[in-house]
């Protein structure tokens, strides 16, 4: 008789952003791949629990003049797009709001 290992994986959410990304200059076939509009920059964020993503979206929205692509309230990703200025912009009001307002961990803003 072999045993048989079982794991248990919880989601243990806490209140934080774990990426905040802008990826500046994105090639044409990438934005293609992932599904979002040919852009100056993608904005990346993942946000725990998954429902700040909706808080951040929309602090985002009012920040930067960015198209918000993907909103995932069960992940807490989110994509959004725009210039350069404006996505950097966007991802720092978002981050602005989740510290100051929610009183979330937040990541450092990186960029490629």
């Amino acid at each position: 008789m072999t045993e048989k290992l079982r794991q248990i994986h919880e989601y243990v959410p806490g209140k934080q952003a774990t990426l905040a990304h802008v990826i500046a200059h994105p090639s044409l076939d990438l934005c293609q791949q992932i599904g979002v509009a040919d852009s100056g920059a993608i904005g990346l964020m993942t946000i725990t629990p998954g429902e700040g993503a909706i808080i951040a979206a929309d602090a985002a929205d009012k920040t930067g003049n960015v198209k918000l692509e993907f909103v995932d309230r069960f992940t807490g990703c989110l994509v959004f797009t725009g210039d350069v200025a404006s996505v950097e912009s966007a991802l720092r009001g978002a981050l602005r709001a989740l510290t100051e307002v929610l009183g979330f961990e937040p990541a450092p803003v990186t960029r490629t």
